[in-house]
C-alpha cells in the first residue's frame, strides 16, 4: 500500500469527476439490484490499496456533523461540559441543522501523524467514513458524489464500481 499522492489524486478528480458524477447520478435513479453486494466486494480490495493514514483529507478539507449523543460522549471523554464543547469547538449550522466543526482541519486531527485523538470516541459521522458499508448503498450515492473530491478510497470505489457496470 503507497501513501496517498495528492498531486495525482488532485489530477484525477479534475479528469474524472464529471464522469464519476454522471455515473452515481444514474446510479441514484436506478440502483442495480447487486450494488450493496458490489460494494462490498469492491471495499475490500480499496482498502488494500489506499491508506488512510498517508491522506487524512476527510479530517482536512471535511466536517463531521455532531449528533447530541457524539457531543454528550466526546465532551464527557474531554472533561467539559456539552455547552463548553461547544462553545469550544463547534458552531450550529442553521441550514443543515447540524453541529460542526469551527475549524478545518479538525481539531482533534494530528497534522503529524494523521491520526485522531479522539479516535476512541469520534463523531459516528466519522467512524462511518467513507459510508461504504451502509446496508442501502443507494441511500449514499449523493454522498459519494461529493466525496470523490475529498476521498481517494471513494474515489476508487466509485472509479472501480464503473469497471464492474462495463462488464
Amino acid at each position: 500500500m503507497e501513501p496517498v499522492n495528492f498531486r495525482s489524486f488532485s489530477q484525477k478528480v479534475r479528469y474524472h469527476k464529471k464522469a464519476f458524477k454522471r455515473f452515481l447520478g444514474k446510479l441514484d435513479k436506478k440502483p442495480p439490484k447487486d450494488l450493496y453486494k458490489n460494494i462490498s466486494i469492491i471495499e475490500k480490495e480499496v482498502w488494500q490499496e489506499i491508506d488512510c493514514l498517508s491522506c487524512a483529507n476527510c479530517c482536512k478539507k471535511m466536517t463531521p456533523t455532531f449528533t447530541n449523543t457524539d457531543i454528550k460522549r466526546i465532551s464527557n471523554h474531554l472533561q467539559m461540559t456539552e455547552k463548553e464543547f461547544k462553545e469550544k469547538w463547534l458552531f450550529y449550522d442553521k441550514e443543515d441543522k447540524d453541529w460542526q466543526n469551527t475549524t478545518q482541519p479538525c481539531q482533534f486531527l494530528d497534522l503529524n501523524s494523521n491520526m485522531c485523538s479522539i479516535y476512541e470516541v469520534r463523531p459516528s459521522d466519522c467512524s462511518g467514513f467513507p459510508h461504504f458499508k451502509k446496508r442501502k448503498p443507494e441511500l449514499y450515492l449523493h454522498v459519494h458524489q461529493q466525496n470523490i473530491e475529498y476521498c481517494p478510497a471513494t474515489f476508487k470505489m466509485v472509479e472501480k464500481l464503473m469497471d464492474i457496470s462495463k462488464h
